[in-house]
């Protein structure tokens, strides 16, 4: 079902799902309204959401739409300041995930965006839809953990699809001492900025987007930018964070892949890597490399996954030696590097 007040969006986004021979539009919606009155009557495996509409809100009606009827949906949003705030919103009340929407011609900026469309659509198709909420007993557990052997040991973090609430619920649960953190996610360059200003407003450990030659540090957590790979350097004793604007691997700038790989050259059995809930692969011929290297390395399970593509990848290769649900991996990366 697609869900846009703007009929041009309608009509395009319709065109473009028919030509796959997977996909079929079962409905459209010019609002939040009308789209509650469809559900009733019309079988829907995934929604498009725009966020701004009138008569309701699409924050209203997804946040009901999660407690009464849970139904993947991506989120169709603008990238100005105040719809990627909306946007990361919506992710913590349980949409699947994001995909940007053009700002001038809305059918060549659409089509163009095709692939990652479709691609984000059948990933939800086998998600499953939920609230993440922090464990209070987990985060009070680990806060008084005192100990960690900080200066010279990193936890790195990679996800994709669901990965900003798992992110969240593992990173709140880490003691304003916590060794440094590097972390991928798959998002848009203006959704990683607000993603890391939601971040740091719950976390106690510090929370921004990474700057070329940062440098890693106990208590400071750096998310990779939308736009640019992210990888760690050695620089005596310090790790070092640099930026690059290569081609995308795997069809992902960040990839996972480059700062696990580039982790376990660098940092080696110093380091803890975490692969969490996510669609395709990315990440997993990395951990591998960081288990090789004699980091702990940990993949989040199938139970708790919403998209179980990228920890199931790792799991396969051999890269994971633990598996765990996401409530138990902030512990278990804390106590690898006490």
């Amino acid at each position: 079902m697609i869900v846009d007040d703007s009929a041009l969006v309608r009509e395009v986004l319709r065109e473009l799902f028919v030509r796959e021979p997977d996909l079929e539009v079962v409905a459209t919606a010019p609002d939040p309204i009308r789209a509650r009155e469809l559900l009733r009557t019309t079988g829907v495996d995934v929604i498009t959401l725009d966020v701004e509409m009138p008569r309701m809100n699409g924050l209203a009606f997804l946040e009901t739409l999660m407690a009464e009827c849970p139904i993947p949906v991506v989120m169709v949003s603008s990238l100005t300041e105040r719809g990627s705030e909306l946007a990361m919103r919506a992710l913590e009340l349980g949409a699947v995930d994001i995909v940007e929407k053009p700002k001038l011609d809305v059918r060549a900026g659409t089509f163009a965006l095709a692939a990652e469309l479709v691609a984000k659509v059948r990933g939800a198709a086998s998600a499953r839809p939920r609230t993440v909420r922090r464990s209070a007993a987990v985060a009070s557990a680990l806060t008084a953990n005192p100990g960690f052997r900080s200066t010279d040991r990193l936890i790195a973090i990679g996800a994709s699809t669901g990965g900003t609430e798992a992110i969240l619920e593992m990173m709140s649960a880490f003691p304003l001492a916590a060794p440094g953190v590097v972390i991928v996610q798959h998002l848009p360059l203006r959704f990683s900025n607000s993603f890391a200003v939601r971040l740091d407003r719950a976390c106690r450990v510090e929370v921004r987007v990474a700057r070329d030659g940062d440098r890693v540090r106990p208590g400071l957590a750096l998310l990779a930018p939308g736009d640019c790979h992210m990888r760690l350097i050695r620089s005596g004793a310090a790790y070092l964070v640099k930026l690059g604007t290569e081609a995308p691997i795997g069809g992902h700038r960040p990839a996972v892949d480059a700062l696990f790989e580039s982790t376990a050259v660098a940092v080696g059995q110093a380091a803890v890597g975490v692969l969490l809930t996510g669609m395709g692969a990315d990440g997993a011929r990395g951990l591998l490399a960081m288990r090789r290297a004699g980091a702990v390395t940990i993949a989040q399970n199938e139970a708790t996954c919403v998209v179980f593509g990228m920890p199931k990848e790792a799991i396969a290769c051999g890269g994971a030696q633990h598996v765990l649900p996401l409530e138990h991996i902030a512990g278990a990366a804390l106590r690898a590097v006490a």
